[in-house]
């Protein structure tokens, strides 16, 4: 059996199927569904490479030293992660809008900390297309890699002196991975995105290559027998790439087929296997390490540059890619490799530590400061409408009922986080200092008794909806009520192209969770849309505000890009498109109306001229992102509330004074 740091073609090779297939995914290449799969097989071979270098340091007579691991690992990871995160600092002094530009500093940090597998697993799942404008959402595979070299040694060190050698070694790595495992299926059931970025529960992948290992010291398989082990597991990683899909539950068991397809590659050992060993396989292999580390800036350029799923613009991507990845290894892992490893240990520690220091100082700067001039100030300014929002956004998400304005409640305001976008417009609308609104909803909750909700957003919109309805007829009767929502949203699903969002895919049921809007939900949806109107337009006089035109881009964002590349970018969505998307709630509003005697108010004469519904005016975003209007896009719907405080100052002359709100928390 040859030495642990004896050179493999086959992991090799293997390294080239997992950097091609991670690759060709986020390119977007057609057929490579399940390309994602190439960091479950690099998982695999770094568990294999680092239990064999450990237990072979254990064994030697020298011993195993902890400091020349982490200094080796060190020398290996960092190099040319720093000068990836030095470009990007560098690069982004120009072309990023603040926010992004913080963003990135914040994500410098946790790379070279290697902790960003947790910074990202807070912040979106991986395969949200909210994720890929993050320019290092890809070292989180690095960070699981490290916080796994961290504590491996640990556990191999103290198994040998406290279970005699590797006698035990096998039974208790295979313990520890079926723990990972299961806890692997249980977390992936319940919360996808922290089960994909979280260590404990990718640790059973690294394992499975130091199970194999540990097997190979026991039993190697005949020739011919390896030939077909060697086959069946690249049939399972092949099949993987091209069969598995982001839409499957990922990771859990379905993680098992490429696991075990590169644990079979290295149980066969076949080091003149064609898919491993051919001269394609082995430049790409040598090189994996630096093409994955600049593959996905150059997919998020494109996407930047909106160049994405343009075949030439792809077409320059991998090539742009392989040549960054080629001069990386040429011009920094390798001399950096062998300068370092030409140094003294402690020497060699402090270069690495300094390096650190150098992208980590600039970084901390860049994650916390806003640095004014550093862009045009109409940059700065169109940037700056991002948190143009409602103020009391957050708090009164989280409170489910806020008061608005002053104690004098003239209006209820009932719906989601477009309510919430629209309330101060409803404020403005106001004649007097000492009247206000009260605000009674959540973000992601339709105001529709009945409706069950498909997301995360069920439990307390059931408390919501239920308690308003409980209340309604009591709660200031005689008040406007007006209710906004994201009403189309929860048939339709979002828009295509749209951040984190399933087109055609409804977010809400009232018998059982649906695909697509279907004929009968439609049908339960005019029925309960109609009947919760009519409930409350018995105690309220009642206002349904039509849905607020959606943009599908984030506006601000898309209008800061395009004018640091000089571009010409008006955003909007046309009038017709608009209509066609509400069409069907239009239909159940006015049916509301009819039987129940609702007012429907219609936001598009004051967003819209006769052909577009524009994002921007004069230059400044309406939107706060890609469908809620800003504190100025807001304040274009002024005039359409005012005529409902006109009609209730006369009704007030005529029977009484206006109702002062207690506050009662539902």
């Amino acid at each position: 059996m040859r030495s642990a740091g004896s050179f493999r073609h086959d992991i090799n090779g293997l390294r080239a199927w997992a950097v091609v297939a991670v690759v060709l995914y986020h390119f977007g290449i057609s057929g490579f569904s399940g390309g994602f799969v190439g960091v479950d097989v690099f998982f695999v071979i770094s568990g294999y490479l680092m239990t064999g270098i450990i237990l072979g340091a254990i064994a030697a007579p020298s011993g195993f030293s902890f400091w020349n691991f982490y200094l080796a690992r060190a020398r290996r990871i960092l190099p040319a992660l720093l000068v990836l995160c030095a470009v990007l600092l560098a690069l982004g002094w120009f072309f990023l809008l603040p926010s992004d530009y913080q963003r990135l500093g914040k994500h410098v940090w946790g790379s070279v900390l290697f902790t960003s597998n947790r910074m990202f697993m807070k912040e979106a799942g991986y395969f949200d297309v909210a994720s890929h404008d993050k320019w290092l959402l890809h070292t989180w595979s690095l960070s699981v890699e490290w916080q796994f070299y961290l504590l491996f040694p640990l556990v191999l060190v103290a198994a040998w002196r406290w279970l005699g050698g590797r006698r035990w070694m096998l039974l208790l790595l295979g313990a520890l991975a079926l723990a990972s495992l299961a806890y692997c299926v249980a977390l992936a059931a319940r919360n996808p995105s922290q089960a994909f970025y979280f260590f404990p529960t990718r640790a059973w992948e690294l394992l499975a290559g130091g199970i194999v290992f540990l097997i190979q010291a026991r039993w190697q398989p005949g020739a011919l027998r390896a030939i077909w082990i060697e086959r069946a597991g690249m049939a399972l990683i092949i099949g993987s790439l091209l069969l598995i899909t982001p839409d499957m539950a990922w990771p859990g068991l379905l993680s098992l087929i490429p696991v075990s397809g590169a644990a079979l590659v290295l149980l066969a050992r076949r080091d003149d296997a064609w898919l491993t060993a051919n001269g394609a396989a082995q430049w790409l292999g040598t090189r994996s390490y630096s093409i994955y580390l600049w593959h996905w800036p150059v997919v998020v350029s494109l996407a930047y540059l909106e160049l994405a799923g343009q075949p030439q613009a792809i077409a320059v991507g991998l090539l742009v890619t392989l040549i960054l990845g080629h001069l990386s290894y040429h011009w920094v892992e390798q001399p950096s490799g062998r300068r370092l490893g030409m140094l003294r240990p402690v020497t060699a520690t402090a270069v690495v530590v300094v390096a650190m220091m150098t992208v980590m100082g600039p970084a901390k700067v860049v994650r916390k400061a806003d640095f004014e001039h550093r862009l045009p100030e109409a940059v700065q300014r169109v940037d700056e409408e991002r948190d143009n929002r409602n103020p009391r956004l957050d708090e009164c998400d989280a409170k489910t009922e806020c008061q608005y304005g002053g104690p004098n409640t003239r209006a209820i305001v009932l719906g989601d986080s477009h309510a919430q976008a629209t309330v101060n417009a409803i404020v403005a609308s106001l004649s007097s200092a000492d009247d206000g609104v009260l605000f009674i909803g959540t973000s992601g909750c339709p105001i529709i008794f009945g409706a069950q909700l498909d997301t995360p957003k069920q439990d307390i919109c059931q408390k919501i909806l239920g308690r308003i309805r409980e209340r309604q007829a009591s709660l200031l009767p005689g008040t406007p009520v007006i209710v906004i929502n994201r009403a189309s949203y929860y048939l339709f699903g979002g828009l295509r192209g749209e951040a984190d969002e399933t087109p055609n895919k409804p977010k809400l049921y009232f018998t059982e969770p649906a695909d697509k809007p279907s004929e009968a939900l439609l049908a339960q949806y005019r029925q309960h849309y109609v009947a919760t109107a009519c409930e409350l337009a018995a105690n309220h006089p009642l206002y349904l505000v039509r849905p607020t035109p959606e943009m599908g881009v984030r506006v601000p964002e898309a209008m800061g890009r395009a004018m640091l590349l000089k571009r010409e970018r008006k955003l909007s969505v046309s009038r017709e498109a608009y209509r066609q998307r509400n069409a069907f709630v239009s239909q159940v509003q006015d049916a509301a109306h009819q039987q129940c005697g609702a007012h429907v108010l219609d936001p598009a004469p004051y967003l819209c001229d006769d052909q577009q519904c524009a994002a921007s005016r004069h230059g400044r975003p309406m939107y706060y992102d890609d469908d809620h209007l800003s504190e100025f896009g807001n304040r274009l719907l002024v005039p359409m509330f005012q005529p409902i405080f006109v009609e209730q100052v006369l009704g007030q002359i005529r029977t009484g004074s206006p109702h002062k709100h207690e506050q009662s928390a539902l």
